[in-house]
């Protein structure tokens, strides 16, 4: 079975990574490095086990572009969002025997190095991937 393993952030968690000025404590250079190598071991100890089928970071919210419609005509709108306080900041896609073993996985990340105000407040969901129609309900 396949799961998705989603993690989340904010505009201001890309801002404090980038040595910006958030109000909060700036990430330094030994702490985005700490997270790239705990990153970097995560992804290799997947990719050791046959686990890992695909990951990617995503880049930052003001990057973003999204597109919907409003009276029958496309509408495109550049990110940031105010009306979105997180976001999507990376997902893995995992193969293993359940459930179980997916959450096994994402709970690794609560290891993740960042600064104790991120920690505070990160988390990951966890989803299996739909296979066929007959998935997509729960």
């Amino acid at each position: 079975m396949k799961y998705m393993i989603l993690t989340y952030a904010s505009q201001q968690d890309y801002d404090g990574m980038g040595g910006k000025d958030t109000g909060k404590p700036a990430w330094t250079g030994e702490d985005f490095a700490a997270m790239g190598a705990f990153m970097e071991k995560f992804n290799t100890d997947l990719a050791e086990s046959g686990e890992l089928v695909e990951t990617r970071a995503l880049a930052a919210p003001v990057l973003t572009r999204r597109l919907g419609s409003k009276d029958g005509a496309s509408v495109v709108t550049d990110g940031p969002y105010a009306e979105t306080q997180e976001v999507l900041a990376g997902y893995w896609i995992v193969e293993c025997d359940g459930f179980d073993r997916a959450t096994e996985i994402a709970a690794r990340l609560a290891d993740t190095p960042a600064p104790d105000h991120v920690r505070a407040t990160a988390y990951a969901d966890i989803r299996p991937l739909a296979e066929g129609q007959e998935d997509l309900v729960g």
